[in-house]
């Protein structure tokens, strides 16, 4: 992202704590209409860049601009109508309502007695509807889910009507249904307002899946940097992460337990996904097992490769050759037992066909 494009960007930042430089060297770009997801493990830094940006943390050296200018030139009410930030805090006000909560966001456009308006509830209103929290307006804040009081915080950020919004893994505390939901919301904001958001995220399929940019912190640095495509692959996350590049399935942006050691005890027949739950089921048993004849481009295979003593596979597109089929059958017969998942058979996967026919011939299907 060119930096004159970027509503938020910093220069050489340098972050930490008490004056000592946790972090240097931040140079993050964040334009309007896009996500961009900083990664990386516990104790990297993330939590410290965000607050740093906020200005919860003075900077040790560099600077944060917006719009251009540096933040340390904007008034905290300025800031506030232009940034809005959600920290993984637990914030518990007492006696307040969800409305209550929310309309904390009207504060920086309102008069200096805090008085809302008309407009400012209306403005209200619209963000509770906006996070499908409407009917919530009257419960006691501190009394909701962890779900809904991330809905009712996301409603407060919208209310301040920012242009760029911070946030420090607000997925933590939620269940799949309402992870899902609140990113469905930050896409809404930046697609349909131009928001520009920054956060954190430590759910690598779900940060495949909504960044439009993703930094990555490891060590004490920013690490590297660039698009999903260019971040999730094995070699990125076992240097990020130390997860080992066999375990990381970049296709579904997921990580398989390691495989189960040992020579193949049964060898599995699948294709088109229909392998993967008797991969995971049989790792889980601790039996080690072969798979194939899977094509490599196959739903199957890179669960297969993750979990798999011996993956038998063949190119792309191709009709399995007759020395393929041969390699698999020879391990076939030195494992007990065969388990066929495949529904069906077609003209290049046929060879399967026969490995399930001998299978079922001599008993070990």
């Amino acid at each position: 992202m060119e930096q004159e494009e970027a509503y938020l960007r910093t220069d050489d930042l340098a972050a930490g704590y008490d004056g000592k430089v946790w972090i240097r060297e931040i140079n993050i770009h964040v334009a309007r209409g896009e996500i961009v997801t900083l990664i990386g493990p516990n104790g990297a830094g993330k939590s410290t860049i965000l607050k740093s940006i906020a200005g919860q943390l003075k900077p040790v050296d560099g600077a944060v601009f917006l719009e251009k200018t540096a933040m340390k030139d904007w008034s905290e009410q300025e800031i506030a109508k232009r940034m809005a930030v959600m920290m993984t805090e637990r914030t518990r006000p007492e006696l307040m309502t969800c409305f209550d909560v929310a309309s904390m966001g009207r504060y920086p456009h309102t008069g200096r007695f805090g008085t809302l308006s008309d407009e400012d509830k209306q403005v209200v209103w619209e963000a509770l509807d906006m996070v499908h929290a409407k009917d919530l307006a009257d419960r006691d804040f501190s009394r909701i889910s962890d779900g809904q009081r991330q809905r009712i915080l996301l409603a407060r950020a919208i209310c301040q009507q920012p242009q760029v919004i911070l946030l420090d893994e607000p997925t933590a505390f939620l269940d799949i249904r309402h992870k899902m939901e609140l990113l469905t919301i930050l896409k809404t904001l930046v697609r349909e307002r131009k928001v520009a958001v920054l956060m954190s995220m430590h759910e690598l399929d779900l940060a495949q899946k909504v960044s439009d940019y993703v930094v990555c912190v490891g060590e004490n640095q920013i690490w590297k940097c660039g698009t999903p495509e260019e971040i999730f692959t094995e070699t990125c996350m076992e240097k990020l992460f130390g997860v080992p590049q066999e375990s990381y399935c970049a296709e579904y942006g997921s990580v398989e337990l390691p495989p189960v050691k040992g020579k193949p005890e049964v060898f599995v027949i699948g294709g088109n996904g229909s392998g993967i739950p008797v991969y995971r089921r049989l790792q889980r048993q601790g039996i080690p097992f072969a798979a194939g004849i899977l094509h490599e481009n196959d739903l199957d295979y890179p669960v297969a490769k993750a979990l798999a003593v011996q993956v038998i596979s063949e190119r792309p597109y191709e009709a399995i050759q007759q020395e393929t089929y041969e390699a698999a059958l020879g391990v076939l017969k030195d494992c007990r037992s065969v388990i066929c998942c495949a529904k069906a058979f077609g003209t290049i996967n046929r060879k399967n066909e026969e490995l399930a026919r001998f299978a079922q011939e001599t008993g070990k299907m």
